[in-house]
């Protein structure tokens, strides 16, 4: 029997490292990913033509060497519900990650990133710099840099200084990076996204025995447009051209959700300052820095042992307003922020598409961001996964002219507001109903809605039918996880006054003191006026603008402590005594 049991056990172990050798076999012949990000890229590169002073060579010859969508688009125009479906694979209409303001660990705790996809199919994962929302989710990755344990994705770059440079804030409601200058210093010199590249470049040239799974977030274009001076003088700022798709009274034609959506005041105090053609040569700097950091990466994958075997994956989260319907940010349901650089190479041999990509390749069908977790799964040849909600797109990556039966969404944040694009037509429907079309192949610039043309009402039918039908409700953000007001303690100045300067949100007041406190919301001419009590370790929801003022008192009415409102909903944290 102990003969039989020892034959047995050793057939056993025998059967199991077979059957690991072979994983192993498996996973070394799989490709590598290079998956690169660039922050509020707009079409203004060069493969997209969308500004015809740009200048990014890198993005060009990466996409002469694989496939360049021209209508590919973001789930939503904002960063953190726009990476958070590329990563989980969901759509913001299905999990309810519509907004900048939420975690995406509160809206989805259990979700399986793309990163732990594939290192529990095989791979090593690794990255560098912005890849999700200002965090960098330890639990996903083998190793990043910095280090993951800090769950702070930005290397150190050199001191900025006294802030602003530029641009002067116009009030609380301004967001404190929306701002540029020219930094007289090398590349190496500036940091941040160098430092990304320099890390990427070292992994690339690491030989090992696992593929890897390698993510490069380059964070520039994103403001501030800080950026070392040479890329400023690539765009002498007299011959510095406006945006193609702006149209003074491009307004004219929305319907009151669209008007609404448009002007901003962020363009308005860029026009008082005198400052539009000062920003758009930022941005074009920005651009032309963040395309040297690609061509840092690029060049480093040429040299290195991995160069034959890399599918390179290269993305922008959302585009980004310039004066276009009078906008300047994100945000909108148009192309000038839904419509996104999305670039392709995939090497021969890879399991999903063993002739690899056709260099030079164009793509015109509407795709979207979500693809991007199936596609990759699918190339690799790895276990598909049931929750992704967008398509494959190997059928276009092997023939771009392919069959395709899809539409692309991108979600607001508000459910039920989205665009929707298809071959040369745009539809966009606000939550209140209001809708608009376009016909893409001969108005590029959405100058001119066609939704109230009765010529075009069956094409406007036709798209409402590819439209979502239910909406996840939007899953507010904990109030624990609030970003921190500033607290004032009482002292023998007096209390600022309230300047209310932008739209309302919510501040949550909580009482760590052991003993109940007044709150008073200051007015603008200095007088307090009482809103309630909170008792002790309680808290109180108030409505409230940037710049307002609330004061805590004890209840004597003895001053304890002042918050100014910033620009966005918080949390005040009353301080125990």
């Amino acid at each position: 029997m102990h003969t039989f049991r020892l034959i047995y056990f050793s057939a056993l172990f025998i059967a199991f490292s077979a059957k690991a050798a072979e994983r192993s076999r498996q996973a070394q012949d799989r490709p590598n990913v290079l998956f690169i990000a660039l922050d509020d890229l707009n079409d203004w590169i060069e493969p997209m033509g969308g500004h015809p002073q740009a200048k990014t060579p890198n993005m060009q010859r990466l996409a002469d060497s694989g496939v360049f969508f021209d209508n590919a688009h973001c789930a939503a125009p904002a960063c953190n519900p726009s990476r958070s479906a590329i990563f989980t694979g969901r759509s913001p209409h299905r999990s309810g990650m519509y907004s900048n303001g939420q975690k995406m660990r509160e809206v989805m705790p259990v979700a399986e990133l793309i990163p732990k996809y594939f290192s529990n199919h095989g791979y090593w994962s690794g990255g560098s710099g912005k890849m999700l929302h200002y965090f960098i989710d330890a639990q996903s990755w083998d190793d990043y840099y910095p280090a993951k344990e800090t769950e702070n994705p930005f290397p150190k770059h050199i001191p900025f200084g006294e802030r602003p440079k530029s641009l002067p804030r116009g009030g609380p409601w301004q967001y404190v990076a929306t701002d540029w200058h020219a930094f007289d210093v090398t590349d190496d010199e500036f940091g941040g996204d160098s430092k990304v590249a320099d890390w990427v470049g070292a992994k690339l040239m690491e030989e090992s025995d696992k593929p890897f799974f390698l993510a490069c977030g380059i964070y520039r274009p994103h403001e501030p447009w800080f950026v070392p001076k040479k890329y400023f003088d690539m765009f002498p700022l007299e011959n510095v051209q406006l945006p193609p798709g702006y149209k003074e009274d491009d307004l004219d034609d929305l319907p009151p959700a669209g008007k609404s959506a448009g002007p901003n005041r962020y363009f308005e105090h860029i026009l008082a300052q005198g400052q539009w053609k000062r920003g758009l040569q930022a941005y074009l700097a920005s651009i032309a820095y963040a395309d040297a950091m690609l061509g840092r990466v690029l060049d480093t994958l040429d040299r290195s042992p991995n160069k034959d075997n890399t599918i390179v994956a290269m993305w922008s989260d959302h585009g980004w307003h310039l004066g276009e319907k009078q906008h300047w940010q994100k945000y909108t349901m148009w192309r000038a922020t839904t419509r996104i650089p999305f670039i392709f190479r995939v090497p021969e041999g890879a399991p999903g598409l063993p002739q690899g990509t056709q260099p030079g390749s164009v793509c015109s069908k509407p795709v979207n961001l979500l693809s991007l977790y199936p596609t990759l799964v699918e190339l690799c040849g790895l276990p598909a996964k049931s929750d992704n909600d967008g398509p494959s797109i190997v059928s276009l990556l092997e023939n771009p002219s392919a069959k395709w039966p899809h539409v692309s969404l991108t979600h607001s944040g508000k459910p039920g507001t989205f665009g929707l694009s298809a071959e040369g037509w745009r539809y966009i429907h606000y939550e209140n109903g209001d809708e608009e079309l376009y016909n893409i192949s001969a108005d590029p610039y959405e100058w001119t809605n066609l939704a109230a043309n009765p010529e075009h009402a069956p094409k406007l039918a036709e798209l409402r039918s590819l439209a979502p039908k239910d909406f996840a409700a939007l899953v507010r953000q904990k109030e624990t996880s609030l970003p921190l007001l500033v607290w004032h303690p009482a002292s023998a100045e007096s209390v600022p006054f309230s300047k209310p300067d932008g739209g309302t949100f919510d501040v949550v007041f909580f009482n760590e003191r052991s003993a109940k406190v007044k709150l008073f919301k200051v007015e603008e001419n200095g007088s307090h006026k009482l809103i309630g009590e909170i008792a002790a370790g309680e808290r109180m929801r108030e409505r409230t603008s940037p710049g307002e003022v609330w004061l805590v008192t004890d209840l004597s009415e003895r001053p304890i402590g002042h918050v100014v409102v910033d620009d966005r909903s918080a949390r005040a944290m009353i301080p125990a005594q």
